[in-house]
């Protein structure tokens, strides 16, 4: 969010992928909040939003949809079709949404946080290459231990606690937060380490399709904000290094053959990271 990305939370039903995205909607007073539960049936004007004919005047009234917010869950993102899925595409690049032929500004706060579960479940389509290029990060919850899990249950005996949640800062502060991290001074030389770090992918035979400048751009952004919250001036090598993955990785096609022998595309960014000779 800080950083000015999206996020894309993959993991089983049931760890807390939702949770999580309205308990960081909570978390900023003054924040729009909205959500879409993706089906199968789902079209793309019900994302964007769509004219109504007034009958008093006789002319046709653009109702806005969900994509005009400034926190919007796309819960379960991978269970409506590709055509649903693209309305997003625009809106997640370029913060605008054209619809009938007008274009319409989002906020600069315009947050996207999207849920799936793997591709391999029942009723799921995979997502598109260029809807995972448009998501900086891809982070997984995993499964928690049996204490925490526990203590889960113990939380949620009488109510959930999300619904006791108090905000933490309001939308300005937020966007005040997201200013000073586009602030943080990345040197010449780290550019230029981000920039090889995304480029290796391209040269790789088990790569069909590999990370774009956006995904240079996604990991500049993202260690600024990693920078700034660990109360940083600069970027080191090592923020970079520890949010590499999750921001190219996702972005990134095997070969089929490379799949099949069991390379994934996380173990191959973290070879790239080992490969690479960091500056000094």
């Amino acid at each position: 969010m800080v950083s000015g990305g999206h996020v894309l939370l993959e993991d089983y039903p049931g760890t807390g992928k939702t949770t999580l995205a309205k308990a960081i909607a909570r978390a900023v007073a003054g924040a729009v909040f909205k959500r879409v539960q993706f089906t199968p049936d789902l079209l793309p004007s019900d994302i964007l939003g769509v004219s109504v004919l007034d009958p008093r005047t006789q002319e046709f009234r653009f109702h806005q949809g969900p994509v005009f917010t400034d926190i919007l869950l796309a819960d379960e993102i991978n269970r409506a079709s590709p055509r649903t899925q693209s309305a997003l595409l625009e809106a997640m690049g370029e913060r605008q949404a054209t619809v009938e032929g007008r274009r319409y500004d989002l906020d600069g706060m315009f947050f996207v946080i999207a849920t799936q579960n793997p591709v391999e479940f029942r009723g799921t389509y995979p997502l598109p290459e260029a809807q995972m290029d448009r998501f900086a990060m891809q982070c997984t919850l995993g499964y928690v231990s049996a204490a925490e899990e526990a203590s889960i249950l113990a939380d949620q005996m009488e109510s959930h606690p999300v619904d006791s949640l108090d905000a933490v800062a309001d939308r300005e502060e937020l966007l005040a937060v997201m200013a000073a991290a586009r602030r943080v001074r990345v040197s010449d030389e780290l550019r230029h380490y981000m920039v090889s770090l995304v480029s290796a992918t391209r040269g790789r035979p088990e790569i069909q399709l590999a990370a774009s400048p956006r995904a240079s751009l996604a990991l500049m952004k993202v260690s600024q904000a990693v920078a700034l919250f660990e109360g940083a001036e600069f970027v080191t090598p090592e923020m970079i290094q520890s949010v590499a993955a999750d921001v190219i990785a996702h972005r990134l096609v095997l070969e089929p053959e490379a799949r099949f022998s069991g390379i994934t595309a996380r173990r191959l960014v973290a070879d790239l990271v080992e490969e690479i000779p960091v500056p000094v």
